[in-house]
């Protein structure tokens, strides 16, 4: 008989939302590999077997049993695109948009993302943590175990330093693992804003050059050698144009960064092409992404993420074409964009809610977009997203008897357990 650390057994449903070589794409996206009556083995921190209870419990001798008996287990969410770290809210400037007042004009006006920059270059790095890990906190206690997150509320070069710092600080004290983007081309600070290029100038030959140099500094637990960092630039109206961020991309990809970008949120530049030109991990937002970029995407590695709660944090009606994607044999993920402007939402179990009303997805469409994808998404999906063999045993009990009540039901927590590495670190203690 084997041993184990831990094993979770008599689960009514054990969901594994299997890779197929990658992400789940077009008409695979929902596969699920449910077992009845399942159990999943778990040895220094990472899974060893899943698979019917009977068998597992007959194979391993494990130090601690957790009884899953009427409950559902799942892979441990992954949120693909965040802005986790800043200082401060924005609860005015809700008023201000719910007044009628556009999100590009709050933008303009001085407000929107340079406001929460003004904060947070005024924060220090333990300050930014400190307001920050509540945030993880909440996160984790409904289900995320794995965050992307950006800077970009510095805008300058020392904050942008400030913020990677805070972003790895939070990585290693807490449960939950850390992805550090940089986005510095967030937007243009107030002091660029009638020169835009000199800001781009800025991005290419000082703060790149500097964050590199800063990699080596940064600690994180799922690479505890040299840390997957990522670069990403908000291609928008009234932010970057499609040359900057191909001059600023360009320059991050022969710095040895991944690639990201924001793109078709408001107004279609061209970003989701740009992306796939580039070799992106992924291109987010992707809701006014014209039906020929929406196969252009579909038919490269490039992951495209759905941010759903950010048009309904903004009361739009525009949601990304998630089935024109899928038709074409795309890859879907879903993501909070947790941010204090549009959408600070902690709860991927929401999102998934969300994305079954706004997108129509069916729950197992959205689980799946939810984990496995949002992994490869984030340039994980070789340790995380699913309950396979080899992966990270990052798993979920849900309390409830069928996994579709993830889409079925909101405004709540349903997570009863959340397992990282093999340990339970919220709930079911």
């Amino acid at each position: 008989m084997e041993t184990a650390d831990l094993l979770i057994h008599s689960a009514r449903q054990l969901c594994l939302a299997p890779a197929r070589g990658g992400p789940q794409r077009g008409s695979e996206l929902g596969t699920l590999g449910i077992i009845e009556d399942g159990a999943l083995a778990a040895r220094d921190g990472r899974i060893v077997a899943a698979g019917p209870t009977a068998k597992l419990r007959s194979a391993f001798a494990a130090e601690r049993e957790i009884d899953a008996t009427g409950r559902v287990v799942i892979p441990g969410f992954v949120d693909p695109h965040t802005h986790l770290v800043w200082a401060g809210d924005r609860a005015a400037e809700f008023e201000l948009r719910i007044a009628g007042a556009s999100y590009m004009e709050i933008m303009a006006a001085g407000g929107g993302i340079v406001s929460t920059v003004r904060q947070t270059r005024q924060a220090t790095a333990q300050e930014l943590v400190a307001q920050s890990r509540p945030r993880l906190d909440r996160m984790l206690a409904h289900g995320t175990t794995t965050v992307e997150v950006k800077s970009g509320y510095g805008l300058d070069t020392p904050t942008e330093l400030k913020l990677m710092a805070a972003i790895s600080a939070l990585d290693q004290s807490h449960p939950a693992d850390l992805i550090p983007t940089f986005l510095g081309a967030h937007a243009v600070p107030t002091e660029f804003k009638d020169h835009a290029d000199d800001y781009v100038d800025l991005l290419i030959n000082e703060m790149l050059p500097e964050v590199k140099a800063q990699i080596p500094n940064l600690k994180f637990k799922l690479w505890p050698n040299r840390p997957l960092v990522f670069c990403d630039v908000f291609c928008e109206e009234g932010a970057f144009s499609l040359e900057q961020t191909r001059r600023i991309l360009e320059k991050a990809k022969s710095l040895g960064f991944q690639l990201k970008l924001h793109v078709d949120e408001f107004k279609p530049l061209g970003g989701s092409r740009l992306g796939v030109e580039l070799g992106a991990t992924s291109v987010d937002h992707f809701v006014t992404t014209p039906p020929e970029q929406v196969e252009q995407v579909a038919k490269s590695d490039v992951v495209a993420v759905s941010l759903p709660g950010t048009p309904f944090g903004l009361a739009h009606t525009s949601y990304s074409p998630a089935h024109l994607l899928l038709e074409h044999g795309g890859a879907l993920a879903l993501a909070t964009d947790c941010n204090p402007g549009t959408c600070w939402c902690e709860s991927m179990q929401f999102i998934i809610a969300l994305a079954c009303r706004s997108m129509r997805l069916t729950p197992a469409q959205a689980l799946a977009a939810a984990t496995l994808n949002a992994a490869y998404a984030a340039g994980c999906g070789d340790q995380v997203g699913s309950l396979e063999s080899g992966k990270l045993a990052d798993a979920l009990i849900l309390d409830v008897p069928d996994y579709r009540h993830l889409g079925y039901r909101f405004g709540t927590n349903l997570v009863h357990t959340v397992i990282k590495r093999g340990k339970v670190v919220a709930g079911g203690m």
